[in-house]
């Protein structure tokens, strides 16, 4: 199959290069238009780590070039670069050609139904909870280190009654790894990386700003550990009001990352032994801040508010980093208000991350 993917960061690398060991073809396309330049000219790309990979693989000059033969489109980049992404592919989508969100952030499923929705055009949204696999691209910009690859992703779709459908196309590009959700909003609710780099970020925050070399895993302590599952309470607790079951903190860890059921610190010393931890941010202009804060933090205090949950926690870490780096971070999600969810009841939410957008 031939995979348009929208983005050309590491997630995007990696999945580029997991395709095409699988004899797919895929497409990257840098919304930027610096990035992939060794690929765009020919060098092959180089995957090591968990995933081993060197070959070909096509960099498309621009995002109608990648989509207009497609099979699927697959947006894998940063949240904070969804709704351009999606503005440039509205344009050249068409019926009946599924669009993975790798991975599904605040909402920007929502946001591609109702653009979908004012163009009458009709075809399956597949959002995952997570990415597919870990992985860091290399300065010279035709490596990509797999750190992981990950044994189970959650997913659901937009309608909903595509599940059936998105699952088979996710299996058989990626394996059998897909776990259907209860929808859009457990998908929403499922995304633990907001919750987990606001306890890494935050208490490492220094090791950030003076550009250390240090290992992510190694330095989730067990008071990091325990404000990331602190956070995860507040986070399952709004679940529950809206009646949907997600996985805890400890499971996804377990799962996503092969290592047995412990506490999230323990884990992660797990994963640092095994030489599987990772690096940390090397600046605090890290996605972990700049991404996943707007994008992740910022949606589930908006859920919380709905169902008069209240995320404190959420809330606090959202101030504490928008005074950190003097900049209102809460201003940079521009997707919530295009959606204007804040009015909605609980079962209105739901009723629309099942359904999506209607034509007017």
């Amino acid at each position: 199959m031939r995979i348009a993917i929208l983005g050309a960061g590491s997630i995007a690398y990696g999945m580029a290069a997991f395709l095409a060991a699988a004899g797919h073809r895929p497409s990257l396309w840098s919304p930027s238009g610096r990035s992939a330049n060794p690929l765009a000219q020919g060098e092959k790309l180089n995957a090591k780590g968990a995933l081993d990979f060197v070959g070909p693989v096509e960099v498309a000059t621009s995002c109608e070039g990648a989509i207009a033969d497609a099979d699927v489109v697959i947006i894998a980049m940063p949240a904070n670069g969804h709704r351009a992404a999606i503005d440039a592919a509205l344009p050249h989508l068409r019926s009946n050609l599924p669009v993975i969100i790798s991975s599904h952030s605040s909402f920007g499923a929502l946001y591609l139904s109702k653009r979908l929705a004012e163009r009458r055009l009709h075809l399956p949204i597949i959002a995952w909870g997570t990415t597919l696999l870990t992985a860091r691209r290399q300065p010279d910009e035709r490596s990509v280190v797999v750190n992981t690859v990950r044994q189970k992703v959650d997913f659901a779709t937009l309608p909903k009654s595509a599940a059936a459908q998105g699952q088979s196309l996710c299996t058989e590009l990626f394996g059998d790894r897909f776990v259907e959700r209860d929808g859009l909003l457990a998908i929403a609710l499922s995304n633990l990386n907001p919750q987990n780099h606001l306890g890494i970020a935050l208490l490492n925050l220094t090791r950030m700003e003076k550009a250390e070399s240090w290992g992510q895993g190694e330095h989730v302590t067990p008071a990091v550990g325990q404000l990331i599952e602190a956070l995860d309470a507040e986070r399952l607790s709004i679940a529950e009001s809206f009646g949907l079951g997600v996985k805890t903190v400890r499971e996804h860890f377990s799962l996503s990352f092969h290592v047995p059921l412990a506490s999230v610190s323990e884990m992660n010393q797990q994963m640092h032994r095994e030489g599987r931890g990772g690096m940390g941010p090397s600046s605090i202009e890290s996605r972990y801040i700049y991404e996943d804060v707007p994008f992740g933090l910022l949606p589930t205090v908006l859920l919380g508010r709905i169902v008069n949950r209240p995320a404190i926690l959420h809330e606090a870490g959202i101030r504490i980093f928008t005074a950190s780096v003097a900049r209102n971070l809460e201003a940079d999600n521009d997707l919530l208000p295009e959606l204007s969810l804040d009015h909605l009841a609980p079962r209105e939410l739901r009723d629309l991350c099942e359904s999506g957008f209607s034509p007017a």
